[in-house]
């Protein structure tokens, strides 16, 4: 073990406890610094005063540096208070960003005063290449003018960085496939339990990703610009052995997985449902419309084996004209597929829509619902979520040669060619209103009418079909519910729903689960 090479891996408050799930980024890092590195995790999600946490490690050993990780959204304004209060009590130790946010805003992120570097993409090995070129503890070094240089930060694939306050964009680094890296260390969080959340599934419901990336791209989505179109997969047995760890070390009862696209392709889904038949635990996951509409019925039959439980699928729009200026890839006729496949195999599709995009956002929503009333007849129990449109940014190649950001939008012509002015500081990127923007609750060009169209529907729906990932809710409470909506539904009358509102706080029905990045 090398002496004082410390590290403090952070993964700051995002979400409720009820919420809580292991914390796989700083996971999957920890893992390559064992037996190497000397390194403390840190959950926000779980303590609930990780900064005197981190503050406290920090006073009483040196540290090489504190790995944070960032995503887009509610744990931007969490990073950005850690940071601070690290960067005033212990001004010498370098603060590192990883994660969706600096991933998709780099320079944003570079232009905090406590932020020194930035991991950009898939950080195991770039963290162990910054850790070698640091000293054991101290200020960053000054990087030297030759990237051929070992101690030279500027031959970091995947990392960028300040050179006299100008950021540095070093080359990208290539996606490695998950099972090259070590196992996760699921004790170094130490009691696993809290954990392992109920949910619809089970009782005590693990999460793991095995598979990254997405060869899809998608306008609204930002693992196109985590990942560029690549996608790096598990194989089957890696992934079975994650799950019976799970199962049988830690008694998780249920699996989430977290890959970005869970059915890559038929052929490489099939060894991996083989797999998991095996284990035999019910499970969620990310999945395309348009790879399952076209699985054979063995494969289907795979599924059925394996016991998924519930896809998460994005369906995005009615028309098969949005679709392709959203760059989906995929047909509404595979939706409706899917659908029915799901309904014959026992597996509950959970469809995701975006609404309010930049032609014709009202009508298109209309013709929404109405795709949405057609899916419900093919499926009932399938769930419906719905989000505003809103574009990502995608990011181009960057090199140590340039200090442009790399990211472009979207044409919106209501803001010209590039979209509409991005946030350039972690602070702006924590205001409310760019909250929403970048989880695809709201968006500049949506109408206050357009946005109180989509609740009302989104009440009236929710009430007439109860999710079934509301566990709580006895089922007097959710007939009466639906009870209550049908006359609603029945007749198109979504405006102003007065009385279902008034009914939810008595019965405050769960809402589907949502997934944005």
């Amino acid at each position: 073990m090398s002496h004082n090479r410390r590290v403090l891996l952070i993964n700051p408050r995002m979400c409720s406890l009820s919420a809580v799930r292991l914390p796989l980024s700083l996971l999957h890092l920890g893992a390559m610094l064992e037996g190497q590195y000397d390194y403390q995790l840190i959950d926000g999600n779980l303590d609930p005063d990780a900064t005197r946490t981190a503050l406290a490690a920090l006073d009483r050993e040196p540290h090489a540096l504190v790995g944070i990780t960032v995503m887009p959204g509610p744990q931007v304004g969490p990073s950005i208070a850690m940071s601070t209060a690290i960067r005033a009590a212990h001004p010498d130790i370098p603060i590192v960003w990883g994660g969706y946010f600096p991933t998709m805003y780099p320079e944003a992120a570079l232009n905090a005063s406590y932020v020194d570097y930035v991991v950009r993409g898939q950080g195991e090995l770039t963290l162990l290449d910054l850790l070698e070129r640091l000293p054991d503890a101290g200020p960053p070094p000054s990087p030297l003018a030759s990237a051929t240089d070992p101690s030279c930060v500027e031959a970091i694939h995947g990392l960028s960085w300040k050179r006299d306050g100008e950021v540095q964009h070093n080359p990208d680094r290539h996606f490695q496939p998950p099972s090259t890296f070590p196992r996760l260390p699921y004790d170094r969080v130490g009691d696993v339990r809290p954990y392992l959340r109920p949910s619809f599934m089970g009782v005590r419901t693990a999460v793991h990703q095995g598979a990254i990336g997405c060869r899809y791209r998608c306008e609204f989505c930002g693992v196109v610009t985590m990942f560029n179109g690549v996608t790096q997969l598990e194989d089957g047995a890696r992934l079975a052995e994650a799950m019976v760890t799970l199962r049988d070390r830690y008694g998780a009862t249920a699996m989430q997985f977290y890959d970005n696209n869970f059915f890559d392709r038929e052929e490489t889904s099939v060894p991996i449902l083989e797999a998991m038949s095996e284990v035999r635990m019910p499970w969620w996951c990310y999945a395309r419309a348009d790879t399952l509409a076209n699985f054979s019925t063995r494969t289907w039959e795979d599924i059925r084996r394996s016991r998924l439980s519930m896809a998460y699928i994005g369906a995005e729009a009615a028309s098969d004209a949005v679709l392709r200026e959203m760059k989906k890839g995929a047909r509404v006729e595979h939706t409706f597929e899917t659908a029915r496949l799901c309904r014959a195999h026992g597996v509950i599709p959970e469809f995701s829509f975006v609404l309010g995009g930049p032609n014709d956002p009202e009508g298109e929503m209309e013709k929404t619902f109405e795709f949405i009333r057609r899916l419900k007849r093919i499926h009932p129990e399938c769930e419906v979520i719905l989000y505003f449109y809103s574009p990502t940014p995608r990011r181009q190649r960057l090199t140590a040669q340039t200090r442009e950001t790399g990211l472009r939008l979207p044409v919106m012509a209501q803001y010209g060619p590039d979209g509409p002015p991005l946030p350039t500081t972690p602070e702006e990127w924590a205001e409310p209103h760019w909250i929403d923007y970048v989880c695809h609750q709201d968006a500049p060009w949506l109408t206050a009418r357009m946005r109180q169209r989509v609740k009302d529907f989104s009440t009236v729906l929710g009430c007439r079909f109860p999710t079934v990932q509301d566990y709580r809710t006895r089922p007097w409470g959710k007939a009466a519910m639906r009870a209550m909506a049908s006359w609603r539904y029945a007749t198109r009358r979504y405006t102003n729903p007065w009385e279902l509102k008034l009914a939810r706080r008595l019965i405050p029905l769960r809402q589907p689960q949502r997934e944005s990045l």
